[in-house]
């Protein structure tokens, strides 16, 4: 008896509910031929509260995820979200847009603007849609997804649906990534000056494998990168932003550049090239500090970068440079309150001068880090001949070992004596390189103490 006053009180409810929709669906379509006889403000608040006694009467809940959010450039449960909905984009959609990723055996597909795509989850069923809205006296579009779903589901869906969904995302887009390199460049953005990050595709092809050092001093680079990679509930657990500083310093032509590019392939992450010289001041050097999580943020040739010695400068030289950059926005940067602003992230600086940066740039807890790149070793030496040469050994590699030990030659100047010049019979290039190396090795001017010094 109770049941069937209960699916008695259900059917009514249902009745009612339909006939409010219908009523209306009659309203609305008389308001749209009627509209255009209303005075303006009459229309607005008529839409405004004709709006609100839909949504009472909707069995329906939207939910919105913006592609620029509030404070930051990036919303990433956008781009997750657009992950996440690619892999059912072939199934639902009518509509949507192909991407080719670089390194990757078939296209990429996306939701194309105003497509609605239909998913369900643990039986629950809801319907996405990517809209597309110029703002008013804005540039840019308006890109928003929209979640719709039955309002019943409401806590299912704000807990475990969302969080089911950004998870997958990220997983997908880690999957999918290309990395990409960025640079500062200063732009006019109408009647503002500001500087902004352009990227391009990263594809260095610098590996660990292909780097001249010694073998031990890379495997204990690639697993400090490692676990800090894997390290965000620890440095949560101890309280400290998750990133980590690494310098690089050494002569010319040691290597830095391309640590760097192995860094990222490495870890693959995306590099962010901080020119500090065009950014006009501390408050747009945090502003620039607004990148994603798995990024290396470098300052190359740091010591040339500004004056970061800690000195005072006097007025005609602070007058006579066009950057405004001080050594205590620097410092923020690193590991003040901003360095917080970005998860996942490790800052590098290089130079060729390490006494000429000032000591509390380069502390440790700033510059965690320390790695001299130094001159070409013989174990350096070897990787560059398998490199350029494809050879593991050759009758005249004690003779170069021991030059070497003798003198002072970067990798870059090793490489560029051994590299192949010309069109000679293949038996004969790697004898042909390697005497070479060793005629630019006795040119240089031996070291008096030179093993010593390296030991």
């Amino acid at each position: 008896m109770n049941s069937t006053r209960a699916r008695n009180m259900i059917a009514m409810v249902q009745k009612q509910s339909g006939d409010i929709v219908a009523s209306l669906a009659t309203i609305l379509f008389v308001w749209t031929l009627l509209k255009d006889h209303f005075p303006s403000i009459l229309n607005n608040y008529i839409q405004k509260h004709f709006h609100k006694l839909v949504r009472f009467v909707s069995p329906y809940i939207d939910i919105t995820f913006h592609e620029h959010g509030e404070i930051s450039s990036q919303n990433e449960a956008f781009s997750a979200i657009k992950s996440y909905l690619s892999t059912k984009a072939s199934s639902w959609a009518s509509s949507f847009k192909a991407d080719f990723i670089k390194q990757s055996k078939s296209l990429i597909l996306s939701v194309d603007d105003h497509e609605e795509v239909t998913d369900e989850f643990c039986g629950v069923k809801v319907w996405w849609v990517l809209e597309n809205k110029q703002k008013q006296s804005k540039t840019h579009e308006n890109r928003y997804f929209k979640l719709s779903f039955l309002r019943r589901h409401r806590e299912f869906i704000a807990g475990s649906y969302i969080d089911h969904v950004i998870n997958e995302g990220k997983a997908l887009a880690l999957k999918n990534r290309q990395k990409r390199m960025y640079s500062n460049t200063p732009c006019i953005d109408w009647n503002n000056w500001k500087i902004k990050w352009n990227g391009v595709y990263f594809d260095h092809p610098a590996t660990f494998d292909t780097l001249a050092m010694e073998s031990k001093k890379k495997e204990e680079i690639m697993n400090d990168l490692q676990k800090f990679s894997e390290a965000k509930e620890y440095y949560a657990k101890i309280g400290k932003a998750w990133k980590r500083g690494y310098l690089l310093y050494g002569p010319p032509g040691t290597g830095k550049s391309t640590m760097i590019a192995a860094m990222a392939n490495f870890l693959n992450y995306d590099i962010y090239d901080l020119e500090l010289t065009i950014v006009k001041n501390n408050r747009e050097l945090r502003s620039l500090l607004n990148t994603s999580s798995k990024s290396l943020i470098v300052i190359e040739d740091i010591d040339c970068s500004l004056n970061l010695t800690g000195q005072r400068q006097s007025k005609s030289d602070s007058e006579s440079k066009s950057s405004e950059v001080t050594l205590s926005g620097l410092l923020n940067m690193i590991d003040g309150l901003w360095s917080a602003s970005g998860g996942e992230r490790i800052v590098v600086f290089t130079t060729n001068h390490l006494d000429k940066l000032d000591p509390a740039l380069i502390r440790r807890g700033r510059m965690d880090k320390h790695i001299e790149m130094s001159y070409c070793c013989f174990e350096a030496f070897k990787v560059l001949a398998k490199n350029y040469l494809d050879i593991d050994s050759h009758e005249l590699f004690a003779e170069i070992d021991s030059l070497l030990a003798e003198t002072n030659m970067t990798p870059a100047d090793v490489a560029e004596n051994i590299i192949p010049k010309s069109r000679e019979e293949e038996d004969n290039i790697a004898n042909s390189c390697l005497k070479n190396l060793i005629k630019a090795l006795k040119e240089v001017k031996p070291i008096k103490g030179k093993e010593e010094e390296r030991v």
